[in-house]
């Protein structure tokens, strides 16, 4: 199945992003649901099941499809770049009964389970009752599962959004959307997404396309329906971060050189980074980092290059050679 956004000039101009947290707490249901589908997660699945005791995760698995769609009315448009959690949920709590019950029925082909058999109701004051619940439960989850972590998380999304938007400058819409996704290709002014649950073609009509990264998305995720307003989650960026050791080793002849802080510091440079994403891996504070960063630029040992509002640090070719031995 191949879902197609056809985009005008006027649409790539207005073409943005935007981090979900409601919607990465929805995504992240699909691992909770099937360890097997992101093994790169499983270190923090392990992390968060045994805490879900207090949340009805019988309900909130529920909204997952049998195909692994979910509802719609679940991952609003973001209406500012970095929305909060609360904002967007009382987007969600707003929703109509109507569009409720729409995509309950849609996502799970008109059968929903019998945790969500309100949606098969005619009566709206099951389905707001319905709706007040999943969003409740929605929220507990998000408190136990992904908050303790969203500012890490948000950091590595926030650097996917730098890093595509310096492509679209660079190149235009043909490169960023190059790597998005093996599933994505652009050509002739659409959007081509294969390997989709359903076969739709959208005309952007104006509307603009909100690009979304994602921690836990496996793959391109549009709106199941082809009526929402056009927008297509991804897989960020820099996930494989999150789960980078803390503390990385030197070698007892750097340290000797260097001091332990530098030579953790030049190892763990074969990427770019900011000071504070440095500071949360090694667990200290900014300014501590800062202050060795400096030193090691001092000497050649590491290069710095300005990308939006941070200042990325990487290991120089002198760095490389003084690792090489």
């Amino acid at each position: 199945m191949v879902v197609r956004f056809e985009l005008g000039v006027e649409d790539l101009a207005d073409t943005r992003f935007a981090i979900s947290p409601v919607q990465e707490a929805l995504f992240s249901l699909w691992v909770v649901r099937d360890p097997g589908l992101l093994a790169i997660h499983l270190p923090w699945r392990r992390s968060v099941v045994d805490e879900l005791g207090a949340v009805d995760t019988g309900l909130l698995l529920s909204l997952v499809g049998e195909t692994l769609a979910l509802p719609d009315f679940l991952t609003p448009r973001p209406t500012s770049f970095a929305v909060s959690f609360d904002e967007e949920l009382e987007v969600v709590r707003a929703t109509p009964v109507g569009m409720v019950r729409r995509d309950l029925l849609a996502t799970h082909g008109g059968r929903p389970p019998d945790a969500l058999a309100a949606a098969r109701s005619s009566d709206d004051a099951q389905v707001a009752r319905l709706l007040d619940t999943i969003c409740s439960e929605l929220k507990a989850y998000w408190e136990i599962a992904l908050a303790p972590s969203w500012a890490r998380m948000r950091l590595v999304l926030e650097g996917d959004t730098t890093y595509r938007a310096r492509q679209l400058a660079v190149g235009g819409a043909r490169l960023l959307f190059a790597d998005l996704h093996p599933n994505v290709q652009w050509n002739d002014g659409v959007l081509r997404i294969d390997q989709m649950l359903g076969k739709h073609d959208v005309s952007v009509s104006g509307r603009g396309l909100l690009l979304v990264p994602s921690i836990f998305a496996y793959k391109p995720v549009p709106p199941l329906s082809p009526h929402e307003s056009p927008a297509l989650a991804y897989p960020s960026r820099g996930v494989a971060t999150l789960s980078t050791s803390n503390k990385p080793a030197g070698s007892a002849a750097l340290t000797a050189l260097l001091g332990q802080p530098r030579a953790v510091l030049l190892r763990m440079l074969d990427e770019p980074l900011p000071t504070i994403e440095i500071a949360r891996r090694l667990e200290v504070t900014p300014s501590a980092v800062s202050q060795h960063l400096q030193v090691l630029h001092a000497t050649n040992l590491v290069t710095r290059a300005r990308d939006g509002r941070y200042l990325l640090y990487r290991r120089s070719t002198l760095g490389d050679q003084l690792l090489d031995g």
